[in-house]
């Protein structure tokens, strides 16, 4: 991506005066770009509390309605990877004008949909501009924030990241308590095109395009690759899905690996769709990987929990979301400090601790049983809240800071890409150790009984695999604040 000193002609200027301090106008542009992410991410999980109501409404099955969840992640990971190619061909303010303008017209399309299929093409549509708005949320503040400041707006940025999912049930809880499932979409309408039209006169031009081809045979390969492994993860537990699984995860490995080489051939000329310099600077490299298994554990959570309160303990939508809501306060509430506090510690004195108490999260929730009462459930899940609040700030932050300009784009492709695998897989592996456990167990055990069997062996089993990040988190460290005088820009993006 080409980068500019100051916005181009006729764009409010954006450069910062002080080194850590932002002006007005960047605070303005920061600002919109925030509240548009967190409305997109919300609206990712919004849903999974509605889906009872829709099967009903709709007259479909649990497997058919899980489509709606699992084809807004599909959409997701196929689109992320291709969004490092849009910033770098559309100026800033056309891409944030097409990520939004889908999602509002996701939204409309779902509101209005009036079978299945209308309601699922919504949700892919929404899909799409949501994959193109965290990377460029990500790639803006890399451009107008100083490395000074950066912790402290990316504390603010793990209010979206972590906060919004989470707070997603709670909104969808209370809506359905007094007003049809279409209503999640409805609200969230006029609060889209608002940004839209506030965005049109906001967001500056921070780029100046550059004409990069968009590589005909990357493109099937990414969309086999990732969307053929979060497919073949979403399937994984199902009774019906046969050799479905086995297929879908062996196109998508095999399509990864050519995708891969494709792009490792496609550097040499700087043409590549998706950058994979990125994984030569082992601290990008560490926080992927640590950010992985944080997002893992994050979205797994979030579908199991609930099930774990509906099913076992027969809590009603509202009472979920209830439950699930301090949790994504202290998040949010958290990013800024933070934030604040990486800027003066660096990463491994935020890392490590988070990392422990997502582990100590993880055990608690692995007590549950039938008789478990409702704060137990509240404590490990304010334990989980405050451990990834005290990692993702750092994460994020270190992985796109560890990058050279240039990579900045394709970074932020690579963490979004990263996020929605991930969360497929953790998906994945929560639903089927909780259901091939449940299902396994003696004849006469109740659903209830059987169900929190297999939700105490789903979280003691990602508890285990957690032991990994905490290993990794020690080898965090805050990259250097300039770009090494060695880093040669490619002609391509100079």
């Amino acid at each position: 991506m080409a980068h500019t000193e100051t916005a181009p002609v006729g764009s409010p200027s954006v450069t910062p005066s002080r080194p850590d301090k932002l002006p007005a106008q960047s605070i303005r542009v920061l600002t919109v770009l925030l509240i548009g992410a967190f409305v997109v991410i919300l609206n990712e999980t919004a849903l999974n509390v509605a889906l009872s109501r829709i099967m009903v409404d709709l007259s479909i099955d649990e497997r058919t309605a899980q489509w709606l969840t699992t084809g807004f992640m599909l959409t997701m990971a196929v689109v992320i990877p291709i969004t490092g190619w849009i910033m770098e061909r559309l100026p800033t303010r056309a891409v944030f004008t097409l990520a939004m303008s889908l999602f509002s017209a996701g939204t409309l399309l779902a509101a209005l949909g009036w079978g299945f299929p209308s309601l699922l093409a919504g949700r892919l549509v929404q899909a799409s501009g949501t994959a193109i708005m965290m990377p460029l949320l990500m790639t803006t503040v890399m451009e107008l924030v100083p490395p000074g400041a950066r912790g402290r707006v990316m504390g603010t940025i793990s209010l979206v990241i972590s906060a919004a999912p989470a707070i997603g049930p709670t909104v969808s809880g209370l809506i359905l308590q007094f007003l049809p499932w279409r209503f999640v979409f409805v609200l969230v309408l006029p609060i889209a095109l608002a940004i839209l039209v506030v965005g049109l006169r906001q967001v500056p031009n921070l780029n100046e395009p550059v004409m990069v081809k968009l590589d005909a045979v990357s493109v099937p390969l990414a969309g086999f690759g990732f969307g053929g492994l979060v497919y073949g993860l979403s399937l994984i537990g199902s009774p019906t899905a046969g050799w479905g699984v086995e297929i879908a995860l062996a196109i998508g490995t095999v399509s990864l690996g050519l995708f891969i080489w494709r792009q490792l051939v496609l550097q040499r000329t700087d043409s590549a769709l998706l950058d994979l310099r990125t994984f030569s600077y082992p601290i990008f490299t560490t926080a992927i990987g640590v950010m992985g298994l944080a997002m893992a554990g994050l979205f797994g959570t979030i579908i199991a929990l609930p099930l774990i309160l509906q099913q076992v303990m027969h809590a009603e939508p509202l009472y979920v979301g209830l439950l699930l809501l301090p949790g994504a306060l202290l998040t949010g509430l958290l990013g800024p400090v933070v934030g604040r506090l990486y800027d003066r510690v660096g990463p491994r004195w935020l890392v490590v601790p988070g990392s422990v108490a997502v582990g100590v999260g993880f055990v608690l929730f692995a007590q549950v049983a039938v008789t478990t009462p409702w704060w137990w459930l509240l404590i490990a899940h304010l334990c989980l809240s405050l451990g990834l609040a005290f990692m993702f700030t750092p994460l994020f932050t270190i992985s796109l800071g560890a990058l050279p300009p240039y990579l900045y784009s394709h970074g932020s492709a690579v963490v979004g890409t990263v996020q929605q695998v991930a969360g497929a897989a953790g998906t994945a592996l929560f639903v089927t150790v909780m259901s091939t456990v449940a299902a396994g167990q003696p004849a006469g055990t109740s659903a209830e009984v059987a169900l929190a069997t297999g939700a105490r062996t789903s979280f003691m089993t990602v508890g285990a695999i957690w032991v990994a990040a905490i290993v990794a988190s020690f080898f965090l460290s805050k990259p250097e604040e300039t770009v090494p005088a060695h880093e040669v820009v490619p002609a391509a993006h100079a």
